[in-house]
């Protein structure tokens, strides 16, 4: 298959070809996209009715609920697709199409994490400059500034990858266009190609990583130095949800796209696969409500309104 045919398909091989997995895979991960939608639109839906979360870590918490919703959709619904129906073609455009926004929203969500560990760090080490640093615009600078570099990063890959001659196979050992797995369907010389890969997802991981470790370095430095117990609790409490997500999301992106081709296993690439494309965006609502008293407050006044508009309260 050359990739200057512009109607030719893909065949993504899936989770697995056993018949008796499909059904009990489809049902699994059904319901944990719909745990994903309710989740994150709930997210964002929650902090756009409540005024008293349209403070900045919030406005970045909605941006990555929407982000989490958005590149989970960009893969889930293809993957349940081919477990209920059995449809794992893919067109060569929908493959770079998927390829892009996933990219996109991968990267924008790494960004908006670093943005929010700043935020952290601005709140908890100058509290009585918090409310002039982190201001509207700044906030809009930093999220604008995540979905630019999203976009570049995609366009960027997206291209370095399908500029290649891909006439091996047209079968993609996986359940979804991830780069691995079509670069290594390629008959070209994919050193350069591997090596700039590899170059842009060192650059915004790290870039990501080091604004986040400088932040809690500092902020965990400001903990150690306070004399209320109080304050280094609430310190504490604010920054463990985010410190939890970015754990989750680090691990698994660095463990799949900062290791050699060579040593890439489909496999348990697949199995990696499925913890970040789908049960972090399902996590990340988990994690930011379960310990936050502002949300699950805002979440009881609004199932209050909705039984009072609907007449349960009598």
């Amino acid at each position: 298959m050359e990739n200057n045919t512009e109607g030719a398909d893909l065949i993504l091989l899936g989770l697995t070809d056993d018949p008796q997995l499909q059904a009990p895979l489809f049902v699994i991960f059904t319901f944990i996209y719909l745990l994903t939608l309710i989740g994150n639109l709930g997210m964002t839906t929650l902090i756009l009715l409540d005024s008293r979360l349209h403070i900045p870590m919030y406005f970045f918490l909605c941006n990555l609920s929407l982000v989490d919703f958005c590149y989970s959709s960009t893969i889930t619904p293809k993957v349940m697709a081919g477990l209920f129906i059995g449809d794992k073609i893919i067109s060569y455009h929908a493959c770079a199409a998927q390829m892009f926004f996933f990219v996109a929203f991968a990267t924008v969500e790494n960004y908006l994490l670093a943005s929010m560990a700043y935020d952290r760090y601005a709140a908890v080490c100058k509290p009585l400059h918090y409310t002039t640093s982190m201001t509207t615009s700044v906030c809009a600078r930093l999220a604008i500034g995540s979905y630019i570099f999203g976009i570049l990063t995609a366009a960027i890959d997206v291209g370095d990858t399908f500029c290649l001659s891909f006439c091996m196979s047209n079968v993609v050992h996986h359940f979804f266009c991830d780069i691995p797995a079509v670069v290594s369907l390629t008959c070209s010389d994919k050193d350069i190609n591997e090596l700039i890969l590899f170059l842009i997802s060192s650059f915004n991981i790290f870039s990501a990583l080091l604004v986040i470790l400088i932040s809690y370095l500092l902020i965990f430095t400001t903990i150690l130095k306070m004399q209320s117990g109080e304050g280094y609790q609430k310190a504490l409490s604010t920054c463990a949800s985010h410190l939890t997500a970015v754990s989750i999301f680090y691990g698994t992106v660095i463990f799949m796209y900062l290791q050699p081709s060579s040593s890439h296993s489909m496999d348990t690439d697949k199995i990696a696969s499925v913890f970040y494309t789908m049960l972090i965006p399902m996590l990340n609502p988990m994690v930011y409500s379960l310990r936050n008293r502002e949300v699950k407050s805002a979440f009881k006044k609004v199932v209050e309104k909705a039984k009072y508009s609907l007449g349960l309260i009598f």
